[in-house]
């Protein structure tokens, strides 16, 4: 995935104009125009077009950086079942951190949403090593929590004394983890 940070840097750093990029980022399907619509988009942080891989590349060929130094990896953990408040405690815990730290950290965290964690960071890693990245130059750059609603097939009430009934939210959350190369 592009990061929105490192190309804007990037771009910034070397003095390249929108209209130069574009025209090296030019292919099937997207003519010059759309190339600049969708290179201001990505500097903003839009993902509106989705970048492809070929869009990355040239993008990087045309800055004269390998394709890493403007990528992000990112894995999601959509309706996992614990409560957005209670993921959310690790999650800042391993923000911020290399990834091999929050992945030792993560080992010995002693809450149920630790292991749901550990398992996206290292989908992202591994997403990351796919795309020849340096695994041990990695760090998490985003983690967050959303709220995903009352988790499905739950219960919603429980039975009380003189005929009374108790409400029962048992809490889903997606799990966003997004590591990128120091």
């Amino acid at each position: 995935m592009l990061s929105a940070k490192k190309l804007d840097n990037i771009i910034k750093k070397t003095g390249i104009g929108a209209a130069e990029l574009a025209e090296k980022m030019v292919r099937p399907g997207m003519d010059k125009k759309q190339a600049v619509i969708a290179l201001k988009n990505w500097r903003k942080g839009l993902v509106r077009p989705i970048p492809r891989k070929a869009d990355v590349e040239a993008l990087a060929g045309a800055l004269g950086v390998e394709t890493v130094k403007i990528s992000e990896w990112h894995s999601l953990v959509k309706y996992a079942p614990t409560s957005p408040r209670k993921a959310g405690l690790v999650t800042k815990l391993i923000a911020g951190r290399e990834a091999q730290e929050a992945l030792d950290l993560l080992k010995f965290t002693h809450k149920r949403a630790a292991s749901m964690i550990e398992k996206a960071l290292k989908s992202a890693v591994a997403s990351a090593d796919e795309d020849s990245a340096d695994v041990e130059n990695l760090y998490v750059s985003q983690a967050r929590v959303d709220g995903a609603g009352v988790r499905v097939g739950t219960k919603r009430w429980i039975a009380k004394d003189r005929g009374r009934a108790h409400r029962i939210r048992k809490m889903a959350s997606h799990i966003h983890i997004t590591v990128t190369e120091i």
